[in-house]
């Protein structure tokens, strides 16, 4: 993708490296060589940014060796010849020395990019315990003399308070760090990210011990989740001093909580991990948090840098699930579906307690919707110690019914040992078509939306029958898209799938028939599985189905990756549009994702009104549709903004992709 659209900048990403690079203790000149041609090796892969560990330039275990005069030297002079490579190179990097300031020591951290030395940070909290002894050597950033220091006649500002913007991707703002900090009740990092910072980076030295490297990674992984932001990783290798100590070389970068990379541990040489951070991603992020922006913060000083583009090479150096509902890893997706079957059965059985009803009725049409919806009330009549039979499902055969779903239906409440109740809806259609003057032959919006009006008339006439709540049966995903028929299958008294989309609910019910069922039950739900979705509304030809849902509106499976990002990550069309193409490379070609792209929206948009009346309903993940709750959206929002960007898609990316 060459089209500017596609571009890193624009797409908000910023590739980065967390370099762990060969090393020598106190020799300056080979760790200089070192880092150079990584930093090389970085720009060659479309890095903007590389990260080093703590006294790179040195290595961290040069104990008192700190005190001579020709490693200080050689260290600062070192400094320089990186920074005017950043020039040749094309790249910025932040690495690692000790600076002596106004006669004292201090760990430094210099951010280096168009040939200059831009800023340096102290460090501010120096480990004195244990194997540390910082404080025989440096002082801390509290105790910095200057805001200032001068490097070959150039003045650096010097502080830990230190932000750096970025003039080439929108939404860079760099926060630096160093190793104790991290550990540090209150980070440096929580108060740059308050001030705007949303790339932070650590450079470490932390050794290898039983169990670190797990603490390490969690360290990282939650601070990024706290601060809103990514956080990059290097600490210093094997290449330490092994006196006492085995440094083992960690590098990561994670983001809001997800761990992007991990690099190897334990390598002589020099490794590192790339990644494409979402800089769009954390600025949502953010703009959802009220809680960050309310948060109070301590000054910073803003500097002005400009960093390379990064090159995406057409890759993508992130994760993109193509089923972002549903996690990959099986041990990961079965709790996932254990923690959602749960609240959709509580959700239910707390509205059951609260009107103090035993009794509700569903319909039960043998698909996925209602199969879901079936298993969660039994459960939740379950944790109240209800009689099953209290729950009235109600298989209502229409003109589209094939015999498979219809037995499967029957099939399952009987295996469930619910109550059961056959109401075909055939000759009270007709009834209703001859009544209101509508042609049967006629196959239309009125032909279909009569008999889910008349399933739901039924549903509730017979819960008002049996002093009963009518349980809903459909999914986030047909919220979504509006694919209900107004006050039909639309409504309900309490809607258990309100917050799953469809792809999750296959996955539900399959892990329901491997984990929570079996038998004659897991046998219908398998069975139930492999059946092509449908709402059975046009008449059968030759016994065989004439409407299948995804030949209509497009793929569940597509509308669902939209709609997560769309609403999630509140991305433009084109981002979408580049992640589907990196996350069905091999499934869907561009022409295909924009048409079904817009399908998506002009049916999101339009279809509003439906979710503003809909019923209560739990939510379950981070996407919700309620109009009480996450999503507040007018009903007459204009999709003219998201129709242009497609039309400009359609035109520009299609030809960038020929």
């Amino acid at each position: 993708m060459t089209s500017a659209l596609f571009s890193a900048p624009s797409l908000g990403l910023l590739r980065v490296a967390a370099v762990v690079p060969e090393l020598r203790v106190a020799d300056v000149d080979f760790n200089t060589r070192a880092i150079r041609a990584a930093m090389q090796q970085a720009r060659e892969q479309g890095c903007a940014l590389a990260l080093f560990p703590e006294l790179s330039l040195t290595g961290y275990t040069c104990g008192d060796l700190f005190r001579q005069a020709a490693l200080l030297h050689a260290a600062q002079a070192a400094l320089l010849v990186l920074a005017e490579a950043t020039r040749a190179l094309d790249i910025a990097a932040v690495v690692g020395l000790p600076l002596a300031v106004e006669g004292r020591l201090f760990n430094c951290a210099a951010l280096l990019a168009e040939g200059r030395v831009v800023g340096v940070v102290p460090k501010t909290y120096l480990p004195n315990y244990a194997e540390f002894y910082e404080r025989r050597h440096f002082t801390s950033a509290l105790n910095a003399p200057v805001d200032h220091v001068f490097l070959e006649g150039a003045r650096v500002p010097f502080s830990s308070a230190l932000i750096f913007r970025d003039a080439t991707h929108p939404g860079c703002v760099i926060g630096i760090e160093i190793c104790e900090d991290l550990w540090a009740v209150q980070p440096p990092s929580g108060n740059l990210a308050l001030n705007g910072a949303t790339v932070l980076l650590n450079l470490s030295a932390s050794p290898a011990k039983l169990g670190q490297a797990a603490y390490r990674r969690e360290l990282v992984r939650q601070q990024s989740a706290r601060c809103l932001a990514a956080y990059v990783y290097s600490s210093a290798g094997p290449g330490e001093s092994s006196s006492d100590l085995v440094f083992d070389g960690h590098a990561m970068i994670a983001e809001n909580g997800q761990l992007l990379a991990e690099g190897e541990r334990f390598s002589f040489e020099t490794h590192w991990v790339v990644a494409d951070v979402d800089l769009q991603k954390l600025a949502h992020e953010r703009l959802l948090n009220t809680a960050f922006a309310q948060a109070p913060s301590s000054p910073v000083t803003a500097l002005d840098v400009r960093l390379p583009e990064s090159a995406l090479q057409g890759k993508l150096l992130r994760p993109v699930p193509a089923l972002p509902f549903v996690p990959s890893d099986r041990a990961a997706r079965a709790q996932h579906c254990r923690e959602v079957f749960a609240i959709q059965s509580t959700g239910l059985a707390r509205r059951l307690r609260h009107t103090n009803t035993q009794r509700i009725t569903l319909g039960i049409s043998g698909g996925l919707d209602s199969t879901l919806a079936l298993l969660v009330s039994a459960r939740a009549f379950d944790m109240l110690g209800l009689p099953r039979k209290g729950i009235v499902a109600v298989t209502m055969p229409g003109f589209g019914t094939t015999d498979r779903t219809y037995h499967n239906a029957l099939a399952l409440m009987r295996a469930l040992g619910v109550s059961m109740r056959e109401i075909p809806i055939r000759d009270a259609v007709m009834q209703h078509f001859a009544d209101i003057g509508h042609n049967p032959n006629v196959h239309d919006v009125t032909f279909e939306n009569a008999q889910a009006r008349e399933r739901t008339q039924i549903l509730m006439d017979l819960a008002n029958q049996i002093g009963g709540l009518v349980v809903g049966t459909g999914d986030l995903s047909e919220l979504a898209l509006g694919w209900a028929t107004y006050n039909g299958d639309h409504m309900s008294m309490y809607h258990v799938n309100a917050g799953v989309p469809k792809t999750l609910v296959r996955y539900l019910i399959e892990w329901s028939a491997d984990e929570v069922f079996s038998g004659e039950i897991a046998h219908v739900l398998h069975d139930i599985l492999a059946t092509p979705i449908t709402p059975e509304l046009l008449p059968l030809k030759e016994g065989q189905l004439q409407q299948k849902t995804e030949e209509v509106i497009g793929p569940y499976v597509l509308h669902d990756f939209f709609l997560f990002h769309h609403v999630r990550n509140g991305f433009p069309p084109h981002k979408i549009f580049f992640l589907a193409q990196h996350a069905f490379a091999d499934t869907y070609d561009a022409t295909t994702l924009l048409k079904w792209m817009r399908v998506f929206y002009e049916r999101f948009f339009s279809q509003q009104f439906k979710r503003n009346a809909m019923p209560d309903g739990p939510k379950v993940g981070s996407v919700a549709l309620s109009p009480r709750g996450d999503w507040r959206m007018p009903s007459d929002a204009n999709v003219a903004l998201w129709r242009a960007a497609l039309e400009a898609l359609e035109t520009s990316a299609l030809h960038a992709l020929a």
